[in-house]
């Protein structure tokens, strides 16, 4: 029996690191971990015709990924970003413009994926551009009441601002952000409120959000949801980088949602999923059956 179809929504790209490339792309990490987890995953984007690009379908083949509805675009180069790595091994992105994630196409095939979606996740970085922001914003419209539609805010460079997050928000059941985007988001929405827990208690008063995460690094993580708050201190590691580690967290609370999981127990586990990622190179590193 297939597992839940769960897609990963917008940016595909080269993280490219001081020591070689290696696939990167929220959505598309995302939709990795949530198959190691027993998903039927989907990558929904778009690369280049181009090396890179053709690099692209032969890594999502590799990875057993979905990508029916990860398309070749001919006029803009696979999408690129320049990764340093602090002494912490922290990310620092530069990620480049006019690239063909930015150009997903609204498709039939988009579309019918979108009605059959059990979950699908997405950013604020896949709406930079006017064209891929309507084919996220046409996928989740025609996704289902009980779709798990979630937003894992993602900041990146100036690639947000009111508008996205106000209609994004609006349209979301769960929300991942981390500890240094919360005060960045309560600025932009307009929110007087500094506190975490005032925070997200006003967030989801004011767009029906029902699961809100908190990351906080090598702190752990919150999550709330139903009233409740389940706290996790975080799992320490020798960590080689962070890349895609927060991605691994979302896709193990989704499928822990999916299978309804007490919270703490879905803390517990995404916080071990992303700390194991954090031990290897790259966001979509093999990973062990005890995952």
């Amino acid at each position: 029996m297939m597992g839940h179809i769960v897609a990963g929504l917008g940016e595909i790209l080269w993280d490219l690191l001081p020591d070689g490339k290696q696939l990167g792309g929220a959505p598309a990490n995302f939709a990795y971990h949530t198959k190691v987890l027993g998903a039927d995953a989907w990558v929904v984007s778009r690369v280049g015709d181009d090396g890179l690009g053709r690099e692209i379908l032969a890594r999502a083949d590799g990875l057993k990924l979905q990508r029916e509805c990860l398309t070749m675009d001919p006029e803009h180069a696979t999408g690129t970003v320049s990764v340093e790595l602090d002494g912490a091994g922290v990310p620092k992105y530069v990620i480049h413009e006019n690239v063909a994630w930015d150009f997903i196409p609204v498709t039939e095939e988009l579309l019918g994926l979108a009605g059959r979606a059990d979950a699908v996740c997405y950013g604020t970085l896949g709406q930079r551009g006017r064209v891929s922001r309507e084919a996220i914003r046409s996928f989740l419209g025609a996704t289902r009441e009980d779709c798990l539609r979630v937003f894992d805010i993602n900041l990146r460079q100036h690639f947000f601002g009111r508008e996205i997050l106000d209609w994004t928000l609006g349209k979301s059941t769960v929300v991942k952000l981390n500890d240094e985007e919360l005060p960045v988001v309560a600025a932009t929405l307009g929110f007087d409120i500094g506190e975490e827990d005032k925070f997200v208690e006003a967030l989801q008063q004011a767009y029906g959000v029902k699961v809100v995460a908190v990351t906080r690094g090598v702190r752990g993580s919150v999550l709330y949801a139903g009233g409740r708050r389940s706290e996790h201190g975080g799992v320490r590691v020798e960590v080689v980088d962070t890349v895609g580690a927060g991605d691994a967290f979302t896709a193990a609370l989704a499928m822990g949602l999916f299978r309804g999981q007490d919270l703490d127990e879905i803390n517990e586990r995404a916080n071990r999923i992303a700390a194991y990622v954090c031990t290897q190179k790259g966001a979509t590193p093999e990973m062990p059956l005890t995952a």
